[in-house]
């Protein structure tokens, strides 16, 4: 996997924020290829622990981490750009959940991106992941 740092830095607003923003990344357990997407969109990436990468740009930064089958998502996003990374994680060819909580931690929209049938339900009042 290719680190960059050429990508554009977090916008200080959103430095103190708690993270807003998880996800799954369904059958994928290696978050390199992930990484390596981002690069490619204009992200800045690096490692950030033994098979996990932190991603992002002005106004998202993400860590991806792998767990037994999928990839963990989490971190902060400027609101009004959720539907811009949900588009983005289309584009990659990506199967996933992604939510967004406001500030009292509480799901404001859960998104589920590449499905092609009945995907798996999350009982009502839970997330599909909040870490």
């Amino acid at each position: 996997m290719d680190l960059s740092d050429e990508g554009e830095p977090l916008d200080a607003q959103w430095h103190n924020l708690d993270n807003n923003v998880s996800g799954i990344l369904h059958a994928h357990n290696n978050a390199a290829p992930i990484a390596e997407r981002f690069v490619r969109a204009g992200w800045r990436s690096r490692s950030c622990s033994w098979h996990g990468y932190e991603v992002g740009t002005r106004w998202c930064e993400l860590e991806l981490e792998p767990s037994e089958n999928d990839i963990l998502l989490n971190g902060v996003i400027d609101p009004l750009h959720f539907d811009e990374l949900v588009a983005l994680l289309g584009r990659f060819g990506l199967v996933c959940t992604v939510e967004l909580y406001d500030g009292d931690g509480h799901v404001m929209r859960e998104v589920r991106v590449g499905w092609d049938g009945p995907c798996p339900a999350t009982p009502k009042g839970q997330s599909a992941h909040r870490p």
